[in-house]
Protein backbone atom coordinates (compact mmCIF):
# COMPACT_ATOMS: atom_id res chain seq x y z
CA UNK A 1 0.00 0.00 0.00
CA UNK A 2 1.45 3.37 -1.10
CA UNK A 3 0.42 6.96 -0.48
CA UNK A 4 -1.76 8.41 -3.23
CA UNK A 5 -0.07 11.77 -2.71
CA UNK A 6 3.37 10.24 -3.22
CA UNK A 7 2.37 8.61 -6.52
CA UNK A 8 0.63 11.75 -7.76
CA UNK A 9 3.65 13.93 -6.97
CA UNK A 10 5.89 11.50 -8.81
CA UNK A 11 3.59 11.45 -11.88
CA UNK A 12 3.30 15.24 -11.93
CA UNK A 13 7.09 15.59 -11.91
CA UNK A 14 7.70 12.79 -14.42
CA UNK A 15 5.18 14.14 -16.93
CA UNK A 16 5.82 17.85 -16.24
CA UNK A 17 2.07 18.14 -15.79
CA UNK A 18 1.99 21.79 -14.74
CA UNK A 19 4.38 22.98 -17.45
CA UNK A 20 2.82 21.36 -20.53
CA UNK A 21 0.02 23.35 -22.20
CA UNK A 22 -3.16 21.47 -23.08
CA UNK A 23 -6.81 21.87 -23.98
CA UNK A 24 -8.90 23.46 -21.24
CA UNK A 25 -10.91 20.32 -20.44
CA UNK A 26 -7.84 18.11 -20.05
CA UNK A 27 -7.18 19.17 -16.42
CA UNK A 28 -4.04 17.06 -16.24
CA UNK A 29 -3.15 15.57 -12.88
CA UNK A 30 -5.22 14.25 -9.99
CA UNK A 31 -8.86 14.77 -10.91
CA UNK A 32 -10.45 12.92 -8.02
CA UNK A 33 -8.84 12.06 -4.69
CA UNK A 34 -9.38 8.95 -2.61
CA UNK A 35 -8.88 8.43 1.14
CA UNK A 36 -5.13 8.37 0.70
CA UNK A 37 -3.60 5.05 -0.30
CA UNK A 38 -3.12 2.84 -3.37
CA UNK A 39 -2.72 -0.92 -3.43
CA UNK A 40 -3.85 -1.57 -7.03
CA UNK A 41 -3.56 0.57 -10.16
CA UNK A 42 -5.85 0.33 -13.18
CA UNK A 43 -5.08 2.04 -16.49
CA UNK A 44 -7.42 2.86 -19.37
CA UNK A 45 -7.52 5.12 -22.40
CA UNK A 46 -10.91 6.66 -21.65
CA UNK A 47 -12.81 7.62 -18.52
CA UNK A 48 -16.20 5.93 -18.85
CA UNK A 49 -18.75 3.84 -16.98
CA UNK A 50 -17.15 0.80 -18.60
CA UNK A 51 -13.65 1.55 -17.36
CA UNK A 52 -14.74 2.75 -13.91
CA UNK A 53 -16.81 -0.42 -13.42
CA UNK A 54 -13.87 -2.59 -14.48
CA UNK A 55 -11.52 -0.69 -12.16
CA UNK A 56 -13.88 -1.28 -9.24
CA UNK A 57 -14.16 -4.97 -10.10
CA UNK A 58 -10.37 -5.38 -10.02
CA UNK A 59 -10.17 -3.68 -6.62
CA UNK A 60 -8.15 -0.76 -7.98
CA UNK A 61 -8.03 2.46 -5.98
CA UNK A 62 -6.14 4.49 -8.59
CA UNK A 63 -7.33 4.79 -12.19
CA UNK A 64 -4.89 6.34 -14.67
CA UNK A 65 -6.53 7.56 -17.90
CA UNK A 66 -5.57 9.50 -21.01
CA UNK A 67 -8.95 11.17 -21.60
CA UNK A 68 -10.13 12.31 -18.20
CA UNK A 69 -13.28 13.00 -16.23
CA UNK A 70 -13.95 16.44 -17.72
CA UNK A 71 -13.12 15.76 -21.37
CA UNK A 72 -16.66 16.57 -22.52
CA UNK A 73 -16.86 19.79 -20.54
CA UNK A 74 -19.40 20.82 -17.94
CA UNK A 75 -22.20 18.32 -17.45
CA UNK A 76 -24.91 17.86 -14.84
CA UNK A 77 -24.16 14.97 -12.48
CA UNK A 78 -26.90 12.60 -13.56
CA UNK A 79 -27.18 9.49 -15.72
CA UNK A 80 -23.75 8.16 -16.69
CA UNK A 81 -22.00 11.04 -14.88
CA UNK A 82 -23.70 10.10 -11.61
CA UNK A 83 -23.02 6.38 -12.12
CA UNK A 84 -19.31 6.98 -12.67
CA UNK A 85 -18.93 9.32 -9.70
CA UNK A 86 -20.89 7.06 -7.35
CA UNK A 87 -18.75 4.05 -8.26
CA UNK A 88 -15.54 5.99 -7.79
CA UNK A 89 -16.44 7.31 -4.36
CA UNK A 90 -18.05 4.05 -3.17
CA UNK A 91 -14.94 2.10 -4.15
CA UNK A 92 -12.45 4.75 -3.02
CA UNK A 93 -10.90 5.13 -6.49
CA UNK A 94 -8.72 8.14 -7.27
CA UNK A 95 -8.48 9.31 -10.89
CA UNK A 96 -5.30 10.64 -12.49
CA UNK A 97 -5.43 11.93 -16.07
CA UNK A 98 -2.65 12.86 -18.48
CA UNK A 99 -3.34 14.01 -22.04
CA UNK A 100 -0.65 15.95 -23.92
CA UNK A 101 1.98 15.48 -21.20
CA UNK A 102 1.67 11.74 -21.81
CA UNK A 103 1.37 12.02 -25.60
CA UNK A 104 4.73 13.78 -25.85
CA UNK A 105 6.78 12.00 -23.19
CA UNK A 106 10.05 10.64 -24.58
CA UNK A 107 9.92 7.33 -22.68
CA UNK A 108 6.28 6.64 -21.86
CA UNK A 109 4.52 8.73 -24.50
CA UNK A 110 2.08 7.43 -27.09
CA UNK A 111 4.03 8.84 -30.03
CA UNK A 112 7.49 7.55 -29.10
CA UNK A 113 6.07 4.13 -28.22
CA UNK A 114 4.08 3.86 -31.45
CA UNK A 115 7.23 4.63 -33.44
CA UNK A 116 8.99 1.80 -31.62
CA UNK A 117 6.07 -0.57 -32.29
CA UNK A 118 6.38 0.18 -36.01
CA UNK A 119 10.16 -0.20 -36.08
CA UNK A 120 10.72 3.50 -36.72
CA UNK A 121 13.43 5.53 -34.97
CA UNK A 122 12.53 9.16 -34.20
CA UNK A 123 15.09 11.83 -34.91
CA UNK A 124 12.90 14.91 -34.66
CA UNK A 125 9.73 16.47 -33.30
CA UNK A 126 6.36 16.98 -34.95
CA UNK A 127 2.86 18.36 -34.35
CA UNK A 128 3.42 21.73 -32.74
CA UNK A 129 0.91 22.87 -30.13
CA UNK A 130 1.61 26.28 -28.62
CA UNK A 131 5.22 26.06 -27.32
CA UNK A 132 5.57 22.25 -27.45
CA UNK A 133 5.63 19.42 -29.96
CA UNK A 134 3.35 16.46 -29.37
CA UNK A 135 4.56 14.00 -32.00
CA UNK A 136 7.75 12.61 -33.45
CA UNK A 137 9.32 12.32 -36.90
CA UNK A 138 12.22 10.60 -38.58
CA UNK A 139 13.81 9.17 -41.69
CA UNK A 140 13.46 5.68 -43.15
CA UNK A 141 13.66 3.80 -46.42
CA UNK A 142 10.90 1.22 -46.75
CA UNK A 143 7.79 0.80 -48.81
CA UNK A 144 4.77 2.68 -47.51
CA UNK A 145 2.81 -0.55 -47.92
CA UNK A 146 5.12 -2.14 -45.34
CA UNK A 147 4.57 0.75 -42.93
CA UNK A 148 0.81 0.34 -43.35
CA UNK A 149 1.07 -3.45 -42.78
CA UNK A 150 2.97 -2.91 -39.54
CA UNK A 151 0.41 -0.34 -38.43
CA UNK A 152 -2.45 -2.70 -39.28
CA UNK A 153 -0.91 -5.54 -37.27
CA UNK A 154 -0.51 -3.19 -34.33
CA UNK A 155 -4.07 -1.87 -34.59
CA UNK A 156 -5.56 -5.37 -34.70
CA UNK A 157 -3.82 -6.22 -31.44
CA UNK A 158 -5.76 -3.39 -29.83
CA UNK A 159 -9.23 -3.92 -31.25
CA UNK A 160 -8.90 -1.72 -34.32
CA UNK A 161 -7.90 -1.72 -37.96
CA UNK A 162 -6.02 0.55 -40.32
CA UNK A 163 -7.36 2.81 -43.04
CA UNK A 164 -5.16 4.83 -45.34
CA UNK A 165 -5.16 7.13 -48.29
CA UNK A 166 -4.36 5.31 -51.58
CA UNK A 167 -0.83 3.85 -51.55
CA UNK A 168 0.94 2.73 -54.71
CA UNK A 169 2.78 -0.60 -54.36
CA UNK A 170 6.18 0.89 -55.17
CA UNK A 171 5.83 4.03 -53.08
CA UNK A 172 8.57 4.47 -50.45
CA UNK A 173 8.47 6.17 -47.07
CA UNK A 174 11.59 8.23 -46.57
CA UNK A 175 10.41 10.91 -44.15
CA UNK A 176 7.62 10.07 -41.73
CA UNK A 177 5.81 11.70 -38.81
CA UNK A 178 3.52 10.39 -36.08
CA UNK A 179 0.78 12.16 -34.14
CA UNK A 180 -1.44 9.71 -32.27
CA UNK A 181 -5.14 10.21 -31.54
CA UNK A 182 -6.89 12.84 -33.66
CA UNK A 183 -3.63 13.59 -35.43
CA UNK A 184 -4.75 14.39 -38.97
CA UNK A 185 -5.70 18.04 -38.56
CA UNK A 186 -5.27 20.91 -40.97
CA UNK A 187 -2.38 22.11 -38.81
CA UNK A 188 -0.50 18.80 -38.82
CA UNK A 189 -1.02 18.32 -42.56
CA UNK A 190 0.34 21.80 -43.23
CA UNK A 191 3.31 21.07 -40.96
CA UNK A 192 3.92 17.76 -42.73
CA UNK A 193 3.81 19.38 -46.15
CA UNK A 194 6.11 22.24 -45.13
CA UNK A 195 8.52 19.78 -43.49
CA UNK A 196 8.77 17.43 -46.47
CA UNK A 197 6.97 14.57 -44.68
CA UNK A 198 5.80 11.93 -47.17
CA UNK A 199 4.01 9.60 -44.72
CA UNK A 200 1.90 10.68 -41.76
CA UNK A 201 0.78 8.10 -39.19
CA UNK A 202 -2.13 9.13 -36.96
CA UNK A 203 -5.01 7.71 -34.98
CA UNK A 204 -7.84 9.31 -36.91
CA UNK A 205 -8.79 12.37 -38.90
CA UNK A 206 -11.73 14.03 -40.64
CA UNK A 207 -12.70 13.19 -44.22
CA UNK A 208 -11.08 16.31 -45.64
CA UNK A 209 -7.70 15.23 -44.26
CA UNK A 210 -7.53 12.47 -46.88
CA UNK A 211 -8.36 14.92 -49.67
CA UNK A 212 -5.84 17.49 -48.45
CA UNK A 213 -3.15 14.86 -48.00
CA UNK A 214 -3.61 13.46 -51.50
CA UNK A 215 -3.25 16.91 -53.01
CA UNK A 216 -0.03 17.42 -51.01
CA UNK A 217 1.50 14.07 -51.97
CA UNK A 218 1.31 12.77 -48.40
CA UNK A 219 0.17 9.25 -47.52
CA UNK A 220 -1.85 9.17 -44.30
CA UNK A 221 -2.15 5.95 -42.30
CA UNK A 222 -5.05 6.05 -39.84
CA UNK A 223 -4.21 3.43 -37.20
CA UNK A 224 -7.12 4.14 -34.84
CA UNK A 225 -7.56 6.75 -32.13
CA UNK A 226 -8.05 4.18 -29.38
CA UNK A 227 -5.33 1.78 -30.52
CA UNK A 228 -2.64 4.44 -30.86
CA UNK A 229 -3.34 5.74 -27.36
CA UNK A 230 -3.27 2.45 -25.47
CA UNK A 231 0.52 2.52 -25.31
CA UNK A 232 1.13 5.48 -23.00
CA UNK A 233 -1.19 4.57 -20.13
CA UNK A 234 0.04 0.96 -20.24
CA UNK A 235 3.69 2.00 -20.07
CA UNK A 236 3.04 4.62 -17.40
CA UNK A 237 1.09 2.26 -15.15
CA UNK A 238 3.72 -0.46 -15.56
CA UNK A 239 6.46 2.01 -14.63
CA UNK A 240 4.62 3.26 -11.52
CA UNK A 241 3.88 -0.33 -10.55
CA UNK A 242 7.56 -1.23 -10.68
CA UNK A 243 8.73 1.90 -8.89
CA UNK A 244 6.27 1.71 -6.01
CA UNK A 245 5.71 -2.05 -5.84
CA UNK A 246 1.97 -1.74 -6.52
CA UNK A 247 0.29 -4.23 -8.91
CA UNK A 248 -1.50 -2.93 -11.97
CA UNK A 249 -3.82 -3.98 -14.79
CA UNK A 250 -4.96 -2.52 -18.10
CA UNK A 251 -8.66 -2.19 -18.88
CA UNK A 252 -9.38 -3.00 -22.52
CA UNK A 253 -12.28 -0.88 -23.78
CA UNK A 254 -11.81 -0.48 -27.56
CA UNK A 255 -14.17 1.86 -29.36
CA UNK A 256 -13.52 0.57 -32.87
CA UNK A 257 -12.33 4.05 -33.86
Amino acid sequence: MTSTTLIVQYLDDLLEASAVPDHSNALNGLQLANTGSVDWIAAAVDFSVRTVTAAAQTGANLLIVHHGMFWSGLQPIRGASFTRLRQLITNDIAVYSSHLPLDRHALYGNNALLAAELGLEPSGEFAQFKNIHIGVSGDSDMTTVEVAKRADAFAHRHGGSVRSTPIDAGRRTRKWAICTGAGASTETLNEARDGGIDTLIVGEGPHHSAVDADESGIAVIYAGHYATETLGVRALAAHVSERFGVPWSFIEAPTGL
